[in-house]
């Protein structure tokens, strides 16, 4: 169990530890100088169940209020103090609003001093701290009047505490492991030494894990687990752990950094979070307010985007998100509190619901409908809500890190898919990717209603017709599948039904009439368009837009712009190469030039356009036919 201390200044909670573990706690030459805890003080003590207890003493002036926030993340049970002579005091309501923010479980009440004062000024402390604590969640908690300086209440406080350690829940073990970092220091002989408490998942003597936000690899060379060495330690213990990596140096690891799993290294400037404004506030929150943000021990500076409204009413709760101007790392459940822009007192707090939020649509009914499900909701529970509004299903290794789940420790429902794309897996609800199929072979269905001349779209066409929402990878992965089961056909680059066709016009099919003889005529040097627009007396545009529909229905292809070739005619030209490779063993331009007889840069220009369409492979000046191409195969019972 780890205890952290709350209240205000010179309330006598460092004196407390002292007396309950035998430590000092102000180390600093400064804190013993001025008499006040400036930073985070740490000890452990066994409180009788043989296992050691780790304390944190927290600084209560109100500057040093930061340095309180970096210590209190990764407490179990927070003890109030509140000396009896002063009573509840401004920082008694702010640290209790600090705990009560972070979701710390459990709380016990010490009044301290109470040798300078008589029990009638004990009494009404003790009903000052009992409406103090009425209204939340640690109404129940136990008062206990002590003194540091006579002992008196020491040690039932002491039992207290030892009993409550044995009703601890202990925190989940099965996901990555995750630390924040609240001190970093070199020891001699050792190298860098860092401290924190372990939120979540195990380390061991010799495990690889990431400095975050830097994304550094380092690794374990050894490890003290609740200030006793050890091979391996686990959510829930203080951790000081002795890190080996290239070029590390203390210089380069601050407080607010985390050692992380590497699965979960994902630094992120934008949080969705649930939204509580503090009751005692005096004003309502404004939408794009700037204030500090405190996560784990990490202290950055942002604004707050209200997602439900322009402000918020003291007391009250929203969906907003966090924009930051340096990059932390966060999961789902993540506690945090919200300071005002000087860091002067504390707003409110929340949770963090995504850690991965969108720049874009975030105030959308189908952003909203998925927050709501994350507010009160595990990833099992939250999944449908989330695939249902996820127009491009979700990446289940973007899950993983945002809830800290293992993908080996969670299964997809047997209604959702997870789809292979080439930029990763995706999850999408069954049915949605089943709509998706059909709504692919609808537009294609619409698309050759409205152009029956066309064989069909190409890819990036077909996705900008009916898909325009869906991510490349996502869409070719459908189109895949559709290709796969025959739902889809491709001829070339085009895609179409299997029993669609391309239509010429009436018009198209008068003009083709006209053209065919004139191609055919041509022979291997068959008429440019420009000459048949001339010889036919019609625009050379409408002449160039029939031949590249013909070429769409494979009668005809396009050598090089404006210049179409039969299949008749390929094929004759193919013959000649399969006899000249027959012959020689190899194509040579000069051979393929004297056997056509019609000049060299139009033999290149064909033999260029046999090697884009496969029918030949060029190596150097030579090229040699591939016998496997569907042209050469169709030319060769000929040529034999």
């Amino acid at each position: 169990m780890i205890v952290g201390t709350a209240g205000h200044i010179d309330h006598g909670k460092t004196a407390l530890l002292r007396a309950l573990t035998g430590v000092a706690g102000d180390r600093r030459r400064e804190e013993r100088e001025r008499g006040i805890t400036i930073d985070l003080g740490y000890s452990y003590a066994d409180l009788g169940d043989g296992d050691l207890t780790g304390f944190i003493d927290v600084p209560g002036h109100e500057r040093f209020v930061h340095n309180m926030l970096a210590g209190a993340g990764g407490i179990d049970c927070a003890l109030l103090v509140v000396a009896a002579d002063d009573g509840v005091m401004p920082q008694t309501r702010e640290h209790l609003a600090i705990v009560e923010l972070l979701g710390i479980p459990h709380a016990l009440v010490a009044l301290t001093k109470i040798d300078r004062v008589e029990p009638a000024r004990l009494v009404e402390v003790e009903e000052q701290v009992a409406g103090l604590l009425a209204a939340g969640p640690f109404a129940d908690a136990t008062l206990f009047a002590v003194s540091s300086v006579s002992g008196a209440g020491i040690d039932a406080l002491r039992t207290a505490l030892a009993e409550q350690a044995r009703t601890v829940a202990a925190r989940a073990a099965d996901g990555h492991f995750r630390l924040a970092i609240d001190r970093a220091f070199s020891v001699a002989g050792a190298g860098v030494v860092v401290t924190g408490t372990a939120l979540a998942g195990q380390v061991a003597v010799g495990d690889e894990l990431l400095l975050s936000p830097s994304g550094r690899r380092v690794r374990v060379r050894g490890l003290h687990a609740q200030n006793r060495e050890a091979q391996q330690a686990g959510a829930g213990q203080r951790v000081a752990l002795n890190l080996a990596g290239e070029r590390l140096g203390v210089e380069l690891i601050h407080r607010g950094d985390w050692l992380l799993g590497a699965a979960l290294h994902a630094p992120t400037t934008r949080l969705d979070i649930e939204l509580r404004l503090l009751p005692g506030e005096a004003r309502e929150l404004k939408h794009w307010t700037p204030l500090h943000v405190h996560l784990g021990a990490s202290d950055v500076t942002g604004r707050v985007a209200l997602l439900e409204g322009d402000s918020l009413a003291p007391g009250e709760r929203t969906l907003a998100q966090l924009l930051l101007n340096a990059p932390l790392h966060a999961v789902h459940g993540d506690a945090l509190v919200l300071r005002d822009q000087s860091a002067q007192r504390t707003l409110g707090g929340g949770r963090v619901l995504d850690p991965f939020a969108p720049a874009r649509q975030r105030r959308t009914p189908g952003r909203l409908a998925q927050l709501a499900a994350l507010r009160a909701a595990n990833l099992q529970q939250a999944l449908p809500t989330l695939l249902a509004e996820a127009a491009n299903g979700l990446d289940p290794q973007l899950l993983e890190r945002q809830f800290n789940r293992p993908r080996a420790r969670w299964s997809v429902p047997e209604e959702v898919v997870e789809i292979a794309t080439r930029l990763g897996s995706r999850l999408l609800a069954r049915e949605r990717w089943q709509a998706l199929g059909a709504l692919l072979v609808e537009a294609l269905a619409r698309f050759h209603a409205e152009q029956p001349d066309e064989l069909g779209p190409d890819r990036d066409r077909l996705r900008r017709y009916a898909f325009a929402e869906l991510e490349r990878p996502l869409f070719i992965a459908l189109l895949e599948q559709a290709l796969q089961t025959g739902a889809v056909a491709a001829s070339g680059p085009w895609l179409h039904l299997p029993e669609h066709r391309v239509q010429l016009s009436d018009t198209d099919e008068k003009l083709r009439i006209q053209v065919w003889p004139l191609l055919l005529e041509g022979g291997l040097d068959p008429p440019w368009v420009r000459e048949l627009a001339a010889e036919l007396n019609v625009e050379e545009g409408i002449m160039r837009l029939l031949l590249r529909k013909l070429a769409r229905l494979a009668l005809v292809q396009q050598v090089v712009k404006d210049l179409f070739y039969p299949q008749e005619s390929l094929q004759q030209l193919a013959r000649i190469v399969l006899q000249l490779e027959a012959e020689t063993g190899i194509i040579r331009v000069i051979d393929f030039r004297n056997r056509l007889g019609i000049g060299r840069k139009r033999s290149i220009q064909i033999l260029e356009h046999f090697d884009r369409i496969g029918l030949t492979r060029r190596s150097g000046n030579e090229r040699r036919v591939r016998h496997d191409n569907a042209l050469a195969q169709a030319a060769q019972p000929a040529a034999a």
